[in-house]
């Protein structure tokens, strides 16, 4: 039995792969011409196929609940996303630019504060930011970057323009789950590789360690690096391990590092101590040095900061660069980059109302039911209000929260976010679902940006939460080059 392709629903929102009615984009025609060429029995043998292979892979991920943690295998479809090369240089300059501006931000913030002196930010913005580290005042790290991995996340309205709709600066996860993605797709549609110019993402580890390499104190050779991980239960530790592995780096809890009398931060080994160069931290910053900041914290290692702050240690992400992840910060992001670079952006924000502001508050109290209300410093789609999909009694609750602490909350429009084809029940019928995308952006001496990145998905008809945790899925992202010009 062939897929009714012609029945796919073509609704109001921007379709990343239809543009009408059984017409696929430029950069999708290939694809679509051999999806189309399939019946259901082929794309159930594939969808099979991509299941069993995420559990030979081991591609995994855990949800946190009442009852435990729980281990799942990871919610894939193997409709990929697609992009016209194009559409992604200009996105790629933009998220370039973007990070270039935060990282001069925090590096002035943690320094000079010029941009609060001149009357760019409120100086209670910055004091009454959760993520803002006194403990880092006087630093600056190699090249001033302090966020060396970002992964920013992006949204495209039913403009087809892409919008940034979060920076992600502490400890970004998500970057294997694209890399494996990849790699399930080669497995199941190898025909499609064949036929299609789609940007390769391989090289990502490469980058990585490369740059981190780069932040080495000690200018040697092979300098000594590690991923430091909270250990088995942390939710992406299955990316930790992985990513260590591609990078030929050590995978290291807290307890297999020690700082000695010499300021400098030595990892343990079967033929002694062995001096660390650069730590790719996956830890929190209050976990991160029991001397400093929790000290009851047994995840990280007591004189790291120590470490750090005397020069003999390069950590990235550097402490204190969530400061920029305060969605009240975000909101300036369009002003940051007009203060340090002298340019107009060239990825838009979503439009924010700062709840702080008296007449931007009001607008929001009045307007609950339209709007998505989100603290300045959750993550994880957790402790949102989605306001066309809630209830009075949910939305009475917000509107005291916000009052009580106006500070803490921001609003935005509810997007009209993109959808792509995906196959759910189990009949593999494609069917629209909402979608978000998390390029990764490395900084060091130089910048890179991942060729499209992780594609999440979610599952649930009419639902806007992507993330894993709460029942999104994910897609692999294509970009693809079509050598001509216009949006895909």
């Amino acid at each position: 039995m062939s897929i009714a392709w012609n029945d796919y629903p073509v609704g109001d929102f921007y379709d990343e792969i239809i543009s009408s009615p059984g017409n696929p984009r430029k950069p999708a025609q290939k694809l679509f011409s051999y999806l189309k060429s399939l019946n259901s029995e082929d794309i159930s043998s594939r969808v099979n196929a991509a299941e069993l292979a995420i559990k030979e892979m081991g591609i995994s991920f855990t949800v946190y609940t009442d009852e435990g943690n729980i281990d799942r295998a990871w919610p894939f479809d193997i409709i990929p996303r697609v992009i016209s090369k194009p559409q992604w240089d200009k996105t790629d300059a933009g998220l370039k630019q973007r990070l270039q501006a935060l990282n001069m931000f925090i590096d002035d913030l943690y320094n000079e504060q010029n941009i609060i002196k001149d009357g760019i930010i409120p100086e209670f913005v910055l004091k009454q930011s959760v993520n803002y580290r006194p403990e880092c005042e006087g630093m600056s790290p190699a090249f001033g970057v302090w966020a060396h991995v970002c992964g920013t996340d992006l949204v495209r309205d039913k403009d087809g323009e892409f919008y940034v709709l979060e920076d992600n600066l502490r400890v970004p996860s998500g970057v294997s789950y694209m890399l494996e993605n990849r790699s399930i797709m080669k497995r199941v549609l190898p025909e499609v590789f064949e036929k299609v110019d789609i940007a390769p993402v391989g090289d990502y580890p490469q980058r990585l360690f490369e740059m981190l390499g780069s932040l080495s104190p000690r200018k040697i050779k092979k300098p000594v690096v590690v991923v430091l991980t909270p250990g088995i239960f942390n939710s992406a530790y299955f990316e930790h391990a992985f990513l260590a592995q591609k990078m030929g780096a050590e995978l290291v809890e807290g307890s297999d590092l020690v700082v000695q009398d010499d300021d400098c931060l030595y990892m343990k080994t079967i033929a002694g101590l062995e001096r660390v160069d650069v730590v790719y931290r996956r830890i929190d910053d209050l976990f991160l040095d029991p001397e400093v900041f929790n000290k009851k914290s047994v995840l990280g290692v007591p004189g790291i900061m120590r470490a750090w702050k005397a020069g003999n240690l390069a950590l990235a992400n550097a402490p204190g660069a969530g400061v920029a992840d305060d969605k009240v910060v975000y909101a300036y992001v369009p002003a940051i980059i007009k203060y340090y670079l002298d340019q107009d952006p060239l990825i838009s924000n979503v439009e924010t109302f700062l709840c702080y502001d008296e007449k931007q508050r009001n607008h929001v109290l009045a307007n609950l039911d339209k709007l998505v209300v989100k603290p300045a410093n959750e993550s994880g789609g957790y402790g949102m209000l989605i306001g066309p999909h809630s209830t009075q009694k949910e939305r009475d609750k917000f509107a005291q929260l916000i009052k009580a602490n106006p500070r803490n909350y921001i609003a935005q429009p509810t997007l009209a976010l993109s959808v792509a084809p995906t196959f759910v029940g189990k009949h593999n019928t494609p069917e629209p679902r909402h979608l978000d995308l998390r390029p990764f952006v490395l900084q060091g001496k130089t910048s890179y940006v991942t060729t499209g990145g992780l594609t999440r998905v979610a599952m649930v008809k009419g639902s806007l939460v992507v993330n894993s945790s709460q029942g999104g899925g994910s897609k692999d992202t294509w970009i693809v080059d079509t050598s001509t010009e216009g949006k895909a």
